[in-house]
Parts: structure tokens; C-alpha cells; sequence
């Protein structure tokens, strides 16, 4: 299976990355995987609704260029649907057999999806309740996906 992750604004911290690095490394057995980041708009210190909506109208316009037609979409979302781990992979199952390109996972930046992402998606999972920075939903996205693969094929891992 393709999948493609992408996400708003740039790792830096070596700890961010080494986790995503593994929890790739382990992916890399059922999956292809490529990850792609799109540069984060300047937020300002005092952000407006009129502010916010252009910010996210920007990073939803980057996103949208590395996405195509046959992609199935999977914006994390804080108004998305809650899932446990074993119904994810459920998700995921039915989401593999689809028939799409590729599944492609989105992860907004501090204020979210633009409208356009969101309706293209044909899931919105969400994390739950708590907001989490954008950072940790990267690694939190790559460990569900190698758990939710992982309880599909029956294989040890998630307890």
C-alpha cells in the first residue's frame, strides 16, 4: 500500500525526529511510506478570524498541490471521529481495499485544515478531545498506523 503523510510546518527537534524515524523504519515491512512537510504561515501574535482563515487557506493551498485525484484522504481532525485502535484498523482495512492511488494522512498546522482538505477527506479521525502539538499527532499517526496494521494481520504488538 502507498501512503503519503503530510503535514504543516517543519521538525526540528532531534527527539520528533528520531521517533518518526522509527515507527517509520517499522512501517517500512507492509507499507510505502513517503513524508512530506509544507511550510507553516507566519502566525501573528494578535491572529484574527480574517488572519486565521488566510493562514489556513495557505497551508490548505501547499497541501493541495501534492495531492491527486485518486488519493484517499485522512485529515486529522479535532471534530473528526474518535476511533479505538481496534476499530482504526477496522477503518484502515476498509480504507486499504478501496481502490485508492494512495492513502494520504494530513495533519494541519496550529489552526487546523482548510475547508477544501476537510471536504476532500474521506475520513476525519480524530485523537481525541485533547489537542495535541502538531509534532506528537505526526509520531501518534505512525505508531497507529503500524498498531492498526498490526492487529489486521494478526500480529503481536498491541496489547
Amino acid at each position: 500500500m502507498q501512503i503519503a503523510v503530510i503535514t504543516v510546518g517543519k521538525l526540528k527537534e532531534k527527539y520528533w525526529k528520531e521517533a518518526l524515524a522509527e515507527y517509520t523504519k517499522r512501517l517500512s515491512g507492509y507499507v510505502n511510506l513517503d513524508l512530506h512537510e509544507v511550510p507553516d504561515e507566519p502566525v501573528p501574535d494578535t491572529s484574527s478570524v480574517a488572519d486565521v482563515e488566510r493562514i489556513v487557506r495557505a497551508e490548505g493551498g501547499r497541501i493541495s498541490k501534492l495531492l491527486r485525484d485518486r488519493d484517499g484522504i485522512v485529515a486529522l481532525d479535532l471534530a473528526g471521529k474518535a476511533l479505538t485502535s481496534e476499530a482504526w484498523a477496522q477503518e484502515y482495512g476498509k480504507l486499504e481495499s478501496a481502490g485508492y492511488g494512495r492513502l494520504v494522512f494530513v495533519v494541519g498546522g496550529s489552526h487546523g485544515l482548510s475547508l477544501d482538505i476537510l471536504q476532500r477527506a474521506v475520513l476525519r479521525w480524530s485523537f481525541g478531545p485533547i489537542t495535541l502539538p502538531h509534532q506528537l499527532a505526526r509520531v501518534v499517526l505512525l505508531e497507529q498506523l503500524y498498531r492498526g496494521i498490526r492487529i489486521l494481520r494478526g500480529e503481536p504488538y498491541h496489547k
